[in-house]
């Protein structure tokens, strides 16, 4: 395989500048047409397909016979062409953007028996894709991974079959089914999916033969070995450069043997036949949604409906160079099949993917740092760590040498409680930009003046801290010692800390000031005779228990108002009322206060009944008045009768 591969057709390839990001890359598709299988080809027998040029083709329209279906391409391969063209022409000149980050795929489409499987495959002698990628990409990152080259590159490679909506590691059979994830930056992955270094096309084969016989296939009345699962090869580039800034880009190259869709009525598949070729034509159906549903824009595209659409997420509107190898077959039996394959083709050409390049930065590794215990204390700790005898011996008289660069101190490096291999990076990271002088600023150095002052303040806080807590514990030992000292004047030191304080009494407002209620024409009385008394409003005291713990205080009483008359005064307005009683009429009667036309009427009609009133509480005698009735009937109004301000009879 390796002789029939290093032949002169294989061109060199050369890494492209990594600067540059590429502009959005379209699907790119080609056809190829495989010639008539030994045997089926008959003597009357013209193939439904013809190639026009070297990127267009046409088929005859089933609709109508007189006319023919044309179909435009990147690239169709006849008949006659080979497994070097079909590689060089439409793979080749997408395994450069591997060495610049990015992702590329190649899918072989198309029905069963097409030849999709010789495409990827091929044989011994006719190597097919996968064998002659691997052989160019090997040379290639050899020679870009060569001693004085800026880039160090590895390559790895996994192998995996999707049978039955189930992922499988055909390095590793015994792994079971595997899961597909998508990491926080978009890129979809396999945990636990074998990866195996390779360095030479040797070491190549001496995985992928194995791995390649583990692929599940099985006999069907169109083809003797048709393939009854999606075989997946991920082969891994990753770089690392050698000089600062030291970037890492990874590129990942799928190349991809889908199986091919199938019509039981012809193929007379049964049982676990029936099974398979019913998720293989799930899959192949939930692959064509995502090309309708990115080429119409819709806002959710299918990935997920399928393992196989979720894995070719990337290949298909995502971040890879994607080329997708549509075999079909010429005879007239496949006619259907060739159409649904070429308009699959053709919907795809229209997916446009974004391909960038996956960089990322890495600080180097900083050696490990030994430090001493004088270097991990602070200044004030290393003082007191030193014994008295080699504070002596020291000499105040020396003068300090100035530290260097490498030797700066940072306020971190008084934590001593921090994490040993932490504390390392921090001072090395330290001591490097320390040793970068003006090109660079030292960021875990402060001026030594500040510093002292705030190691000084932290010792000074922790001093104080340390003081309060022996000063805590002091007074705890005291009190215990007096409890176990005297057991009494712990009960007495306990009913004095638990009496309840004492509640504040209520004090009670100030007495208000008598008001003095003269009616006008006493006014003028009391002017003209001295001797005359003042009829006032006085108060008069009206109890209220105030609220206070101790119950033995005697109740005080809160000031109010009560109306006091002069008994000549009051005689003269109830004689003023009883004559209105006896002698007033119903409209005279409704001018006293708490008498409505009810009750007038009632009056006067009890005064012809029994006479006249001898008393004014005679009003009780009456039908429809009360004693409550009476006594508001006195008080509203006596007083206003008696200063001349009443009804009399008209």
């Amino acid at each position: 395989m390796a002789a029939a591969i290093s032949g002169a057709g294989r061109c060199r390839l050369s890494k492209v500048g990594a600067g540059r990001r590429p502009p959005p890359a379209r699907v790119r598709v080609a056809v190829r047409l495989r010639p008539f299988v030994d045997g089926t080809a008959g003597e009357n027998d013209t193939p439904c397909v013809r190639g026009l040029d070297s990127c267009s083709l046409e088929i005859a329209n089933w609709r109508n016979h007189q006319e023919t279906l044309k179909y435009q391409f990147d690239a169709f391969y006849g008949e006659r062409s080979s497994q070097q063209d079909i590689y060089a022409g439409s793979v080749q000149p997408i395994l450069r953007h591997l060495l610049e980050g990015q992702n590329a795929s190649v899918l072989a489409y198309g029905p069963t028996g097409a030849g999709k499987t010789h495409t990827m495959l091929g044989s011994p002698e006719q190597p097919g894709v996968i064998p002659r990628a691997l052989m160019d990409l090997l040379q290639l990152t050899r020679e870009e991974g060569a001693e004085g080259r800026p880039w160090a590159l590895s390559v790895t490679m996994s192998y995996l079959e999707i049978y039955q909506e189930k992922v499988l590691d055909l390095l590793e059979p015994s792994s079971g089914d595997l899961v597909i994830r998508e990491d926080c930056r978009g890129n979809i992955l396999i945990p636990g999916l074998t990866q195996k270094p390779i360095t030479s096309f040797a070491d190549f084969e001496r995985h992928f033969l194995p791995a390649s016989r583990n692929r599940t296939v099985g006999a069907t009345r169109l083809n003797q070995r048709s393939s009854r699962s999606h075989a997946v090869l991920l082969v891994k580039v990753d770089q690392r450069e050698r000089l600062a800034p030291f970037r890492q880009r990874e590129g990942k190259l799928y190349l991809i043997d889908l199986a091919g869709s199938e019509d039981n009525r012809r193929t007379g598949n049964k049982g676990l036949r029936l099974k398979e070729s019913g998720a293989i034509n799930t899959s192949l159906f939930v692959l064509g949604k995502v090309v309708d549903a990115l080429n119409q824009g819709l806002p959710r595209v299918p990935y997920r409906d399928s393992k196989l659409t979720r894995l070719l997420q990337d290949s298909l509107g995502g971040s890879a160079h994607s080329i997708l190898i549509a075999n079909i077959a010429p005879e007239r039996r496949f006619y259907l099949d060739t159409v649904s394959a070429l308009n699959f083709a053709a919907r795809s050409k229209e997916v446009i993917n974004r391909p960038f390049t996956n960089e990322s930065l890495q600080l180097p590794v900083l050696a490990p740092v030994k430090l001493s215990q004088k270097e991990l204390l602070g200044p004030s700790e290393a003082k007191r760590a030193r014994g008295p005898e080699e504070e002596e011996t020291e000499s105040p008289e020396l003068p300090i040498a100035p530290a260097s660069a490498s030797q700066k101190l940072s306020p971190l490096q008084k934590l001593s409680s921090m994490d040993p291999a932490m504390l390392e990076r921090l001072l090395s990271l330290d001591r490097l930009l320390g040793s970068q002088g003006s090109q660079g600023t030292p960021l875990l150095s402060t001026p030594k003046r500040e510093r002292m002052v705030l190691m000084k303040t932290v010792e000074e806080k922790d001093l104080e801290i340390e003081r309060l807590k022996m000063k805590q514990k002091e007074l705890e030992a005291k009190v215990l010692a007096q409890e176990a000292a005297d057991p009494k004047e712990k009960e007495n030191y306990s009913t004095t800390m638990l009496r309840p304080l004492a509640r504040r009494t209520v004090t009670v407002a100030k007495p208000l000031k008598k008001a003095v209620v003269m009616p006008l024409q006493l006014i003028q009385e009391q002017a003209a005779s001295p001797n005359a008394k003042i009829h006032i409003l006085k108060k008069k005291g009206r109890k209220r228990k105030l609220e206070s713990l101790d119950a033995s205080q005697p109740e005080k009483a809160e000031d109010g108002w009560e109306l006091q008359i002069s008994p000549e005064l009051l005689a003269h307005g109830r004689q003023k009322i009883l004559d209105l009683l006896n002698e007033g009429s119903a409209r005279d009667l409704r001018s006293l206060q708490r008498i409505g036309q009810k009750k007038a009427q009632l009056i006067v009609g009890w005064r012809e009944l029994h006479g006249p009133f001898s008393q004014v509480e005679d009003l009780e005698r009456v039908e429809g008045i009360s004693g409550k009735q009476m006594e508001s009937f006195l008080k509203a109004n006596i007083l206003g009768l008696a200063a001349g301000q009443g009804c009399g009879p008209s």
